[in-house]
């Protein structure tokens, strides 16, 4: 069997268990989730996750980044970073990084035939918790010195939470995976606040008062000192363009409060507090971290299809905003960096997000909806979402598959439009695949 063979067979035996971010939201309802099963598993496998210390982190938008900003951090002050995240845009080895660098295939097999044996002993064992082990050994087997291990889904019960981190960081939270986590704030912060161990310091990213209040009561009984930023941590905006953004920060838990001025690649207001949550995160894990390494590395953070203009004139925009809050960041981004242009948006989502929420924030801004969808197994149909747009007056249209619906939108939007990609963070991979091969194929 040849490498690429070996590792569709490798991911044929992963995809074998279930996978919960591939059922629908009726099957996600039903769910068994606990913390059991992964710890038994990592009791098998010598618990790996303990050899290096961890940046744990939940929230439902602003996580990737934020994992992703630490990591670089990490990374450019000389540690040796793992980097653990969900879902992967192109491949699955995505997921499991070190030093920015995904997993190797061959790598990725050998763990796998590695860990066969501990996964037979425990039932009902997912997808997720198996990949999570993986990622948990891989960095140990190639002595990492620092990780960033983001949660998969909720925080209490998430196979992650088997780490005892060195800071716990929760970031934006808002309306997500309502099936599992409940349909209110309340309930939602209280599983993501999960990850809140004793005496281990907590940062929060800025949160509604809903929110923050079980944040600031779960810090209390956890006896776990809580940094909130945009009250004990502030930024204020300096400059931006697409090439970036920059920013003064103040630490106001520090006596001698001198600003920090940072520069991100990332964009949108939204970045600015998800790297201050970083900023305050890395700060708090204890890590011996340089202001000068600080600023270098959230220079050099790179994180796909979070607005992620790919083509600069006529603009192509891949994000992967999949909720209200997120929809909304998103428009307010383009007011900021594209006002008054035409805005094409090609569109394909999941069957249990939000889809009318989508539309309602980005609807002053757009000219056109191409519909379409991709071939997950919870996509919501083309003709679903022409259903939800034709009331808003909106021209629409069906587009399939994607990659045609991208070449519409394109045509549509011509020299002055500005083609929008967004609905989930599958389609936005998708979409990137699909964008790719085009340059390769028309150098275009």
């Amino acid at each position: 069997m040849n490498d690429e063979a070996a590792y569709n067979h490798a991911l044929d035996y992963l995809y074998s268990y279930i996978d919960y971010s591939l059922k629908k939201s009726s099957e996600l309802a039903k769910a068994h989730f606990e913390l059991g099963r992964m710890r038994a598993l990592m009791d098998y496998l010598g618990n790996p996750q303990e050899t290096y210390p961890i940046i744990h982190v939940a929230g439902t938008k602003g996580k990737g980044s934020t994992s992703a900003m630490m990591a670089a951090v990490l990374t450019t002050a000389g540690y040796r970073t793992g980097l653990y995240t969900s879902p992967h845009l192109q491949d699955y080895t995505e997921r499991i990084q070190i030093d920015g660098q995904p997993i190797a295939h061959s790598r990725l097999v050998e763990l796998v035939e590695e860990i066969k044996p501990a996964v037979a002993k425990i039932p009902a064992l997912t997808t997720f918790e198996i990949t999570t082990a993986l990622g948990l050994l891989h960095f140990a087997r190639q002595n990492v010195n620092a990780a960033v291990i983001e949660v998969g889904l909720g925080g209490r019960l998430d196979a992650t939470n088997v780490v005892i981190p060195r800071v716990a960081v929760i970031t934006s939270l808002s309306y997500d995976h309502m099936a599992v986590l409940g349909n209110t704030l309340t309930l939602i912060a209280g599983e993501k606040a999960g990850i809140i161990k004793p005496g281990i310091p907590v940062v929060s990213s800025p949160q509604r008062d809903e929110a923050l209040a079980v944040l600031e009561k779960v810090s209390v009984e956890q006896n776990a000192a809580l940094t909130l930023v945009g009250r004990d941590v502030t930024f204020e905006p300096l400059e931006h363009s697409l090439n970036g953004q920059s920013f003064s920060l103040v630490d106001r838990q520090l006596k001698t409060a001198n600003p920090v001025i940072l520069r991100i690649p990332l964009l949108g207001t939204h970045q600015m507090a998800n790297a201050a949550t970083a900023y305050a995160a890395l700060r708090a894990s204890g890590l011996n971290l340089s202001e000068e390494s600080m600023q270098r590395g959230f220079a050099s953070v790179r994180w796909p299809c979070r607005f992620d203009i790919v083509r600069r004139e006529p603009p192509i925009v891949l994000d992967s905003a999949h909720n209200i809050d997120s929809a909304r960041r998103l428009r307010e981004t383009l007011d900021d960096y594209f006002p008054g242009r035409p805005i094409v948006w090609v569109f394909s989502i999941l069957e249990d997000k939000d889809a009318q929420g989508m539309l309602v924030e980005l609807k002053p801004r757009i000219t056109q909806v191409i519909a379409t969808q991709t071939d997950h197994p919870r996509v919501l149909e083309a003709q679903k979402i022409i259903d939800l747009v034709q009331p808003t007056g909106i021209p629409v249209e069906v587009v399939r598959p994607a990659s045609a619906a991208l070449e519409r939108a394109i045509e549509l939007a011509g020299a002055r439009g500005v083609v929008l990609v967004a609905g989930s963070v599958a389609f936005a991979g998708e979409m990137k695949t699909a964008w790719e091969k085009r340059i390769t194929n028309n150098g275009l």
